[in-house]
């Protein structure tokens, strides 16, 4: 058992890490081998052994989470970053384990609500964007869209080496869903522009861009980057833009569709719709802190002068 901890501890430290491929090759087809129960307590374990070690990704996570729920206190932000790096770990075990769930299973711990916001806005046929933060198991909430009928196309980014990214495509392929690479192939914008226009449902992450084209907005009352793109892409097709953020409860995953988020012309229009989706993530990482796994700068003030 020892060597089987330290193999996927490496393994789901790799994704902190931009460690290889294998750890990540080999927790996939380890981790399926186990009973979930004891999949589940091997990774929290880990998570521990994680935050004991405090490196720089854990620090990194504590900042983050210090500037979601000002006012804690040391003790408190400790236990706080201790239950994020335990979800953190969840996320991983799930993520192994994804492919080889019972799709009956998958759909009934998926819980949502305000799921009638997207239904509504699919059932127009003009399809929707719909931009989440990095919470709870954004995997299993694609997967979920579309063993309900909504089979969705997402962008990721590319990974070195590149055996890792075509792996994480085929991981993701296997749940349902389409992968375009987020760098490295002009067609991508194109090709989400067609297939939202055809009805589609694209979803992409959105709490993070550092990118000369990002947007400032306030999150959790704190300036912060977020990427353009959901808003330029709902906007460019018509489709609704529905802000969703996720949070673990118990074994189940819950799923919470935010109100439509209005177009709005201009560029000031692109930021004022960013600016409503931040809103949205603001309220859910202040409900559930704990599963946002965010272990990079995203904050402004966290920033290097050349950065901002």
């Amino acid at each position: 058992m020892s060597s089987l901890l330290g193999g996927l501890g490496r393994a789901a430290g790799a994704a902190s890490d931009h460690a290889t491929a294998l750890g990540y090759l080999s927790g996939w087809r380890l981790v399926r081998l186990l009973p979930e129960p004891a999949a589940r307590g091997l990774f929290a374990r880990i998570g521990d052994e994680v935050y004991r070690r405090n490196g720089t990704s854990v620090q990194r996570l504590r900042r983050n989470l210090a500037r979601v729920r000002p006012g804690l206190s040391d003790q408190e932000l400790d236990r706080l970053t201790h239950d994020a790096v335990r979800s953190y770990l969840r996320y991983w075990c799930e993520s192994f384990r994804l492919p080889a769930w019972p799709t009956d299973d998958l759909v009934r711990r998926a819980r949502t609500v305000d799921e009638h916001v997207l239904r509504d806005a699919m059932a127009r046929g003009n399809g929707a964007v719909v931009p989440l933060p990095h919470m709870a198991n954004w995997d299993w909430a694609g997967a979920w869209a579309c063993a309900t009928g909504m089979p969705l196309v997402t962008v990721a980014e590319r990974l070195r080496p590149e055996r890792l990214y075509d792996e994480f495509v085929s991981y993701r392929s296997s749940l349902g869903m389409e992968i375009l690479p987020l760098t490295g192939d002009a067609a991508t914008f194109p090709r989400l522009v067609d297939w939202v226009e055809s009805g589609g449902l694209v979803c992409l992450l959105a709490d993070r861009d550092l990118s000369r084209t990002s947007i400032e907005v306030t999150l959790c009352g704190e300036p912060a980057r977020m990427p353009r793109g959901p808003a330029v892409l709902a906007r460019r097709t018509g489709a609704a833009l529905i802000p969703v953020t996720l949070a673990y409860d118990g074994d189940d995953m819950e799923v919470t569709f935010h109100p439509e988020v209005p177009h709005v012309e201009g560029e000031d229009g692109i930021a004022a719709m960013m600016q409503q989706v931040a809103d949205a993530f603001t309220a859910g990482l202040r409900e559930h802190p704990q599963d946002w796994h965010m272990m990079q700068r995203v904050f402004a003030d966290d920033l290097s002068p050349g950065r901002r």
